[in-house]
């Protein structure tokens, strides 16, 4: 792949001495001393290929068409995911493990119905009107719809259904309707099946406005965080609105849904050289959603991790820090294989690793190059100190490539959140390409595509693949997308997205496995850090508040 000269420039100062012999002396300045990171990384960027990152999802698509469809944490087509990336990297030298965990499993055996019966008949559109929430409880649930505690007053504070004693006089048998806000969905749903309800729907909460917080007035998907024992679905804001305040409204909730726990596991491949106490990681979640093979999200992190690493292995020797790798399970049920691993390090451990870089979703059809904000230019977290140089490192890579750059908001929605969480505070760093979020007309300017159509369609459906289809995304936008970019767009994966931030992945792996100054020293004592909570952004599991 190309890649653009990181050498120091040579440059030569003349020094002029008069003398009584009006001799003129010339002395060269020193030359800069050579950068082995940068030495690295042309070698690693040039062995990392698009064609073996490829290689990679291919295999990732035939288990996933093996396996029923899928690759999410708990199936066996994420077991034998979790075996191809093992048998790869133990093939490369690499010292393995895989870190088993319980975690709560949930899916969908077939799409739910909404329903108004009275006083006007009407049937809601899954997908537009509703969703359901993960963790829902099986089953058909019809009663009048109570509104619990809600607010629609702006600014619309809200802390509906997080107290027990919000469902004081809550009339059994009944749907309770509880809006957005303040305390975990989880929460909420509890407080309801408690108080008698046989059913309940939350509403966005509507708080700002809908042009600067489209997210928190559109429909969204929500999870639970752990199994109700009532159906549960999320409606958009207006609609939450209009049924609290539409008396005597008759709903019917239909789900078909299947929860459990089960076991899954990390895959940890480290070089068997390098300062241990400087410990450079880097991780992409291995999971699928249960709806689907997950090709872009994430098996473009995961492949391109792993091409990256596997070419990295015969090169790592001289390198100074160890590089730890990571494939992270139950990513889709809320960070879970990250935060099971960072939650089981001693102080000790986390002190020894010196930063993390996460990989999630890299090759989106309709991308854009995002590089999280670790400087906090957009005030969307708190990073912890280096993620700043973090992200220095990505934007100077993508600029060498001649390409524009934007933040992506630093708010713990992906596997790095553990990592930054406070009292942990491990500079953090990461590529993203798009997920269910609309492309605008800036977008397009720097980065081509189309306009007001999502960055990945196919997000959390069955056709996240790599063979071209209409099924779960419109045929239309595909074929609109196909024009934009023609060779370039491969099933549901841009190639072009893809390749470079492939490369940009190797950049950063060689060049902090030289030196990470500025980011971390061996063995820096955890910082002080709040992650921003995850319930908003563009990317990431799916919401628990």
């Amino acid at each position: 792949m190309p890649l653009a000269d990181f050498s120091p420039r040579r440059a030569v100062v003349a020094l002029a001495a008069a003398t009584t012999l009006g001799l003129v002396a010339a002395t060269p300045a020193a030359a800069a001393p050579p950068d082995p990171g940068a030495a690295l990384s042309k070698k690693l960027t040039s062995a990392v290929t698009a064609e073996g990152v490829f290689g990679h999802l291919r295999q990732l698509e035939k288990i996933a068409d093996a396996n029923g469809g899928t690759r999410a944490s708990g199936t066996p087509g994420y077991d034998r995911s979790a075996d191809y990336v093992a048998r790869k990297l133990q093939h490369a030298g690499y010292r393995v493990s895989r870190q088993s965990f319980e975690f709560p499993y949930f899916q969908e055996l077939s799409p739910s119905k909404f329903s108004q019966v009275g006083p006007a008949p009407k049937t809601f559109v899954n997908g537009t009107d509703f969703a359901t929430l993960s963790f829902s409880g099986k089953g058909t649930a019809q009663g009048t719809v109570t509104a619990v505690d809600v607010n629609l007053t702006p600014p619309r504070a809200s802390t509906s259904g997080c107290e027990a004693t919000d469902f004081a006089n809550f009339p059994k048998g009944n749907i309770a309707l509880v809006q957005r806000g303040t305390c975990d969905f989880g929460v909420k749903a509890t407080n309801a099946a408690a108080a008698g309800a046989v059913g309940v729907i939350v509403f966005n909460q509507g708080n700002g406005t809908e042009a600067a917080n489209p997210d928190r007035f559109e429909l969204f998907e929500g999870n639970a965080g752990g199994p109700v024992p009532i159906p549960a679905i999320t409606v958009p804001y207006a609609l939450g609105a209009s049924l609290a305040g539409t008396a005597n409204t008759v709903v019917r909730i239909e789900t078909d849904t299947l929860s459990e726990t089960r076991t899954t596991q990390n895959v940890l491949a480290e070089t068997p050289g390098g300062r241990a106490d400087n410990v450079v990681m880097a991780g992409a979640h291995l999971d699928s959603v249960p709806e689907g093979p997950g090709i872009n999200d994430n098996g473009t992190g995961s492949a391109g991790l792993l091409e990256v690493a596997l070419k990295y292995a015969p090169l790592a020797k001289k390198a100074t820090n160890k590089v730890r790798f990571a494939w992270w399970g139950a990513e889709e049920g809320g960070l879970l294989g990250s935060s099971h691993y960072v939650s089981a390090l001693t102080p000790a451990q986390v002190a020894d690793i010196g930063l993390y870089l996460n990989f999630d979703m890299i090759g989106s059809p309709n991308y854009l190059l995002a590089v999280y904000d670790g400087d906090n230019s957009t005030g969307t977290g708190t990073p912890p100190a280096g993620s700043g140089a973090l992200e220095t490192i990505f934007r100077k890579y993508l600029a060498s490539r001649g390409q524009q750059v934007v933040d992506t908001e630093f708010d713990g929605r992906s596997d790095y959140g553990p990592f930054i969480a406070e009292g942990i505070g491990i500079p953090a760093g990461g590529l993203f390409t798009g997920a269910e979020g609309m492309k605008t007309a800036a977008d397009v300017a720097k980065f081509g595509g189309v306009a007001d159509v999502a960055y990945d369609p196919c997000y959390h459906q069955k056709c996240d693949s790599l063979s071209p289809t209409s099924d779960g995304a419109d045929a239309a936008v595909y074929q609109r997308l196909k024009k934009a970019y023609g060779k370039k767009l491969v099933g549901n994966i841009n190639v072009f997205a893809l390749d470079l931030n492939s490369d940009a992945i190797a950049d950063a792996v060689a060049r902090l496995a030289w030196n990470t100054s500025g980011i971390s020293q061996p063995g820096d004592a955890p910082k002080a850090a709040a992650a921003a909570a995850p319930s908003g952004g563009q990317r990431g599991p799916v919401p628990t508040a």
